[in-house]
């Protein structure tokens, strides 16, 4: 099994930043890729970015510019910096972790993350 623990989450005023966290333990060697996705208030849960064990990456394009997701395999620790945050940026970020195949072997507890003056 693999146990996913996000931290890092808080307010901050628009235009401030945010680190992520999410660390892995158990069985890390079965993580092909990582996610985070958000989900605010009454909307559906979205996919932010994503990372695969070699490094490639992608971004949403809501966040294109300003998140940058990165990877530390020998902390077996995901993160998602977040700069330029804006309102619409609210939500709890949840990380997951998936096997090559897709299959999702485990979702983190969730982090709040608000953006307001």
């Amino acid at each position: 099994q693999v146990q996913l623990v996000e931290s890092g989450g808080g307010l901050v005023q628009p235009g401030g930043s945010l680190r992520l966290s999410c660390a892995a333990s158990g069985t890390i060697f079965s993580i092909y890729a990582m996610h985070w996705y958000r989900q605010a208030p009454g909307k559906q849960r979205e996919l932010v970015a994503g990372i695969t064990d070699g490094g490639i990456t992608h971004v949403a394009n809501s966040v294109k510019g300003r998140f940058t997701i990165s990877r530390d395999n020998a902390k077996n620790t995901m993160y998602l910096q977040m700069n330029s945050l804006k309102p619409e940026d609210t939500a709890v970020y949840y990380c997951n972790a998936q096997t090559v195949s897709g299959q999702i072997l485990s979702w983190g507890q969730g982090t709040q993350v608000a953006v307001s003056s």
